[in-house]
């Protein structure tokens, strides 16, 4: 009864306490809920030296960098730094066999050799506003959620073209807290964007897949980009004639280093966190779709390593999309162990029952706060079946390169029917091009060897009222033979076989159409999308709506029950705080990781049998002759090092600074153990890992020796 007490006490202590280093908290908000507690942890800037509308400020010289990460602006000529694995496809996009800028890395010797990147951009925050007041005006609780999210969608959008009226400028209205707050925020978004350096692979992805998300880390995790401007400093796509960008605001580099317990602080755009999850929410995700999707991951990993044994060509050619699928997988089952290990779904359910005493004992409980937690479990006993065909569903057609190829055949195809006869000749040119592409990458190949298998495990996980159409036929036609069904699409498919597509599309459009719509694998293509859209999504999406409201009025109740508590809103992809110290951890029994890594730890894990543990040549002569520069401590050259602030996915690339705002890292990765911050951060092994800036500088100066780029930072050093 005793241990039972104890558990209890320490459960509820837990719910009711932000830890050291949770949190990632709105600028804008700094001043009125923790500045105070920034203070006492170390920080020695003013609430306005990290955001401002009257002075540059911290966050003038943070941007969003492309569609998920975060970089920051280093130099007064627009010089931008993120993550290798940011900057990836970039890299890869420019380079070829003779020019492996992925192997060898990429280094411009002056701004006239910088490489553009048409599509890729840069944001940068120009000023946030509260605007729930405005949203929510005239929108009673009562409201259906359905109708409620229409009308202040309605809302947000005049208020969105309202802020930028007569601008260059981006708005975007994002909820907070469930739809209890809404705040704007503008944009000023530059298109051109130009790779200016990146290390060579066995630097900027040392470790690869077999170190992503483990400590100890010593990946050399950075790139290079410069933002270029009209001659008025405004964004404009690229030219010739355009100059590098002058910022507001850019970083100091601190080559000081870092001791354990400093206080670190991280600016960025964190992606998506679900904190607040209750315990059958998180159990859905954790115990039942992860585990499925690991598996359909393991499998595709499988077939893409043996795809891309076969030679120098098809790896550059898979190579991003293999980092792409391995991430997240490797990232899932880090969540699963850290679900389980911080004993998660039992301490949310301890505090769930805390909540409904605390409910049940009100005098008036007009939101209904006692009866939440069994509404809750109504709602996930529906949510649940369609949540995991929604999920593993989409995850099975886009482990498909088939499906792509399929979407966009028919696509194009219908899409020129009712064209011009020259329309249609040009859309039919575009298809078959785009079928030899595809024939030429195999991909077809990998698919074969997957497919199978990724239906055997869709249909152990899900419902079977959402099992598609070509499941039943599976069951008639070949008594439950899915290899002998993807055999049979394979041997039948136009679009498994060059030849069959290539004189499909010399037939008469009415013999085109009529193949189309009976080939096998679009049969099985329209099949799973047409349960997906009828039977899954639509009432998926209404079930989700009105957990959104249940999960409104639960942070409501938690704000009531407990006023001396701060809730920080989850990850939404905007700019957010996340402080904490620099400091290691025990990741299990007798064993202890301290906080940093060094050279002398790449030179220990080198392995030339293995592709991530090649060392460069050039790294090693450095390291036998200790020619690190000015930037060794204790003659040895620091790597990474890992603190306790509160990240998640798009916080790669984000800036990690000292108590002073000045750069000391880069963030890069979490250990593989506090992946479950996303869902339930435990400060006894939640950590950030940040590459060392010090690093970096060693990277630029002795190995690229890129002297012109140095010369261009500023770097403070005692």
């Amino acid at each position: 009864m005793m241990k039972r007490f104890l558990i209890l006490l320490m459960a509820a202590f837990m719910a009711h306490t932000i830890s050291a280093g949770e949190g990632m908290w709105n600028l804008l908000l700094l001043d009125s809920l923790n500045y105070n507690d920034l203070q006492k942890k170390g920080l020695r800037l003013k609430p306005e030296d990290i955001y401002s509308l009257n002075q540059a400020s911290l966050k003038d010289a943070v941007v969003i960098f492309g569609r998920g990460c975060t970089g920051e602006v280093i130099s007064p000529d627009g010089l931008v730094i993120t993550n290798h694995h940011c900057g990836y496809s970039r890299i890869q996009a420019h380079s070829t066999v003779e020019n492996d800028y992925l192997t060898n890395g990429f280094w411009a010797g002056s701004k006239a050799e910088e490489l553009s990147n048409p599509g890729l951009e840069v944001s940068f925050l120009v000023r946030i506003e509260d605007v729930t007041g405005k949203i929510l005006s005239d929108v009673p609780d009562s409201l259906p959620e359905s109708e409620r999210t229409m009308l202040v969608a309605k809302k947000a959008t005049a208020l969105e073209q309202e802020a930028i009226a007569n601008t260059h400028y981006e708005a975007e209205i994002k909820a907070f807290y469930y739809g209890k707050s809404y705040y704007l925020f503008v944009y000023e978004v530059f298109q051109d964007v130009r790779l200016v350096g990146a290390p060579p692979e066995a630097i900027g992805r040392f470790g690869g897949d077999t170190d992503n998300w483990i400590w100890p880390r010593h990946t050399g995790d950075f790139s290079l980009f410069r933002i270029y401007a009209d001659t008025s400093n405004n964004p404009a796509p690229y030219s010739p004639d355009n100059r590098p960008y002058k910022p507001r605001k850019y970083l100091n580099i601190s080559a000081d280093g870092v001791e354990e317990g400093d206080f670190t602080m991280v600016l960025g755009y964190p992606g998506r966190t679900d904190e607040y999850l209750t315990s059958g929410g998180l159990s859905m995700i954790a115990q039942k779709s992860l585990p499925a999707k690991i598996e359909m991951r393991n499998l595709r990993l499988k077939a893409l390593e043996e795809e891309m044994a076969k030679g120098p060509e098809v790896r550059l050619r898979y190579s991003g999309r293999y980092v792409s699928v391995s991430n997240a997988w490797k990232k899932w089952i880090g969540v699963t162990k850290g679900v389980e290990r911080s004993d998660a779904l039992r301490m949310k359910g301890f505090f769930e029952e805390g909540f409904n005493r605390w409910a049940e004992g009100l005098a008036d409980d007009p939101m209904g706060y006692a009866s939440l937690m069994d509404r809750f479990q109504s709602l996930y006993t529906l949510y649940e079946p369609l949540y995991l065909s929604s999920d593993l569903g989409h995850e099975l057609l886009n482990s498909l390169e088939l499906s792509d190829m399929v979407d966009d055949v028919q696509s194009r195809y219908y899409t020129m029917e009712d064209s011009s006869s020259q329309y249609k000749k040009t859309s039919l040119q575009k298809i078959i091009q785009s079928g030899r592409s595809f024939f030429k990458s195999n991909a077809a190949g990998i698919d074969h060897r997957i497919m199978a298998p990724l239906m055997e495990i869709y249909a152990k996980n899900v419902a079977e009222k959402y099992h598609p159409v070509f499941y039943r036929q599976i069951i008639k036609e070949y008594k439950g033979d899915y290899n002998a069904y993807t055999d049979f699409i394979f041997n039948q498919s136009a679009f498994t076989d060059s030849t069959r597509f290539n004189k499909l599309f010399t037939k008469p459009p009415a013999t085109i159409r009529k193949k189309l719509e009976n080939d096998p694998l679009v049969v099985f293509y329209r099949d799973f999308s047409r349960t997906l859209m009828l039977e899954v999504y639509k009432k998926a999406d209404s079930l989700n709506l009105e957990l959104n409201r249940l999960y409104r009025t639960y942070l409501s109740g938690m704000m009531i029950r407990d006023t001396s508590r701060i809730l920080y809103p989850d990850a939404n992809f905007t700019m957010r705080l996340a402080y904490g110290k620099v400091e290691g951890y025990q990741s299990s029994d007798a064993i202890n990781y301290r906080y940093f890594t060094t050279l002398g730890g790449i030179m220990e894990k080198e392995n030339p049998e293995i592709d991530d543990y090649r060392v460069p040549e050039k790294l090693k002569e450095l390291f036998r002759n200790s020619d690190f520069g000015p930037y060794a401590s204790n003659g040895q050259l620091p790597v990474c090092f890992i603190a306790s602030n509160h990240t998640s996915g798009g916080n790669s690339g984000s800036p990690v600074f000292n108590a002073k705002g000045n750069l000391i890292g880069i963030n890069f990765d979490r250990n593989w153990e506090g992946t479950v911050s996303d869902y339930a951060y435990d400060p006894a092994i939640c950590r950030n890992i940040t590459l060392d800036i010090r690093y970096v500088l060693f990277v630029i100066d002795k190995v690229a020796e890129a002297d012109w780029l140095i010369d261009e930072l500023t770097i403070l050093k005692n």
